[in-house]
């Protein structure tokens, strides 16, 4: 499947036949050699494009794909990626000594050691077996390759996830920081990463108490490893409370924007929601590209820090399923890419559940913060336009009776891509594409009296906040933020056709930060557009009783 060609069983249309529609044929032969020629890589830096070439054994084009500049000129090459993607392929035609220099050129450009270790493991057994190589690695102290990510938390709960460099024993140990009022009393935890998972665990701990600061450390193997973590457990599941959260999809790698990782941390959210698009991948059927770009993320200082300390919750996307627009169709198992792409995911994200589990694969889930309800939603997986269906009917029966039984007085409902019309003119890849169903939704929400939904998405490479006018009920806003890292950007469509425009913000990256507070009598939401350096650049207060039915 490429960009052009999506999923076409039992009739279904491509993306390219919306796009092409009533277009000049010359024009359509120009579109159609343009997109070829470009792979729709507008986001990929050259040493992604290089991976995918790897994984496809053609080795003129990895190189050629390293020395061809970026078409996005401010996303230079990062320099140790390059000549660690040489060393990959000079690995692969047994040109060890290439492979060893280009190894230590990565490593004098700050390319951190684990990364000879994760892999792609296939390819870097032969430079373990190379002496040179032996010698410079024996000293090196390893042991957890990426991670601790911190995810599923709880008002008395908290997963700790992390890869190793080989199958090892994982242990947590949990302090209480507030001495004088908690019990001092060490909680421990294990599990033991496998191969089979890609050398990953989930370490799992219960017991804790809501609201309270933990100090938490990684042991492999009975050694200590890790520095000291600290985090906070939610509010008790239910309550009225005060918090906030951080959110926005679009991450692509982007080695001088990989700082928004540091300004995300200052604004200590209790937990993250990364809404798709999370690394650009855009090669299903390839693992190798897969793991790649989860490695490379996983590595980056500044990533490793944020993720240990708040909790995080991530959806995919067309970018990090399949590729761009993609339409892979109702069935689990066709493509049958599908499911190995959704066990990679698992394997590198620490969420409380994974769709359905084995028997209906998927991303959606669920979670509360005190009163307020996340209801995070898969529009990829299960993707049929021929028959005006995103969700696929399990998860959409899973969404509808998770708004209908909420105990949330606030229920946020997260799709990848976004609700309102409008916002991405003439494609259906937006919930434009499944009208049908969003209408469903939305009259759901009315029918049944659901008081409360704020809706939330990313794809669109900004942030903004939009209103969706309803006559039958109150006004469903939408807070959008897809543009974490990414360089490419897209417009803010404020005379769009279907939704009103309140806020955006499009001149650097940004991300969502919502504050909650359904404890006082003031707004019980405030939207905040943060850009890459720090600063509040628009803001937005939403009042509990803009989201009831009038009387």
């Amino acid at each position: 499947m490429t960009c052009i060609e999506t999923a076409n069983k039992g009739g279904q249309e491509t993306v390219l036949s919306y796009l092409v529609h009533g277009m000049p044929k010359y024009f359509i032969v120009i579109l159609i050699l343009f997109l070829a020629a470009t792979g729709c890589w507008a986001q990929h830096d050259p040493s992604r494009n290089a991976m995918r070439a790897l994984a496809r054994n053609n080795i003129e084009d990895v190189f050629e794909a390293l020395e061809t500049p970026n078409h996005r000129k401010n996303s230079p090459i990062s320099q140790a990626e390059k000549a660690y993607v040489k060393m990959l392929a000079y690995s692969y035609q047994d040109q060890l000594e290439l492979a060893f220099k280009s190894a230590m050129k990565a490593v004098e450009n700050g390319l951190p050691l684990e990364r000879f270790f994760v892999g792609p493991r296939s390819l870097l057994s032969k430079l373990h077996s190379y002496k040179p190589f032996i010698e410079f690695i024996k000293q090196k102290k390893m042991g957890i390759a990426h991670g601790p990510l911190l995810g599923s938390v709880t008002d008395h709960s908290a997963n700790f996830w992390v890869r190793t460099t080989k199958e090892a024993k994982v242990k947590v140990t949990l302090d209480p920081i507030d001495a004088d009022t908690l019990p001092h009393q060490k909680i421990v935890a294990n599990a033991r990463t496998l191969a089979e998972k890609d050398y990953t665990a989930v370490v799992k701990v219960s017991g804790l108490q809501p609201s309270t600061s933990y100090a938490y450390q990684i042991h492999i193997n009975g050694k200590p490893y890790s520095q000291r973590y600290q985090f906070v457990t939610f509010p008790e599941k239910e309550s009225p409370s005060k918090f906030k959260i951080a959110f926005g999809g679009g991450a692509g790698f982007t080695e001088q924007n990989e700082r928004m990782w540091d300004t995300m941390n200052t604004f200590d959210p209790i937990a993250t929601l990364l809404l798709g698009d999370n690394v650009y991948i855009d090669d299903p059927e390839h693992t190798l590209t897969d793991r790649y770009c989860y490695y490379r993320r996983q590595s980056r200082p500044e990533f490793k820090q944020y993720v240990a300390t708040n909790s995080i919750y991530a959806i995919y996307d067309d970018h990090d399923f399949g590729d761009d627009d993609c339409i892979p169709g109702p069935e689990i198992e066709n493509p049958k890419w599908k499911r190995e792409v959704w066990n990679v995911f698992k394997n590198n994200w620490n969420n409380p559940s994974y769709g359905g589990g084995e028997d209906h694969p998927g991303c959606w889930q669920d979670f509360y913060i005190a009163n307020v309800h996340f209801i995070l939603l898969d529009t990829r997986y299960y993707r049929d336009l021929a028959n005006q269906n995103m969700l696929g009917s399990f998860q959409k029966e899973w969404m509808l009776e998770k708004l209908r039984t909420s105990k949330g007085k606030i229920k946020v409902l997260v799709s990848s891509v976004p609700w309102s019309p409008g916002v991405k003119p003439g494609s259906k890849d937006t919930w434009d594409g499944f009208a049908n169903e969003r209408e469903e939704i939305f009259s759901y929400i009315e029918d049944n009296g659901i008081e409360g939904v704020v809706l939330m998405s990313a794809d669109r490479h900004r942030t903004d906040l939009r209103k969706i006018s309803r006559p039958k009920g109150y006004d469903l806003y939408e807070m959008m933020s897809s543009r974490l890292t990414n360089i490419h950007t897209h417009d803010l469509l404020e005379n769009a056709i279907g939704s009103e425009f309140i806020m955006g913000y499009n001149e650097e990256c940004s991300f969502g930060l919502v504050e909650l507070d359904t404890a006082g009598n003031g707004p019980e939401l405030v939207f905040k557009i943060i850009n890459i350096d720090g600063e509040l650049v628009g803001e937005h207060a939403i009042k509990y009783n803009a989201l009831t039915f009038k009387k």
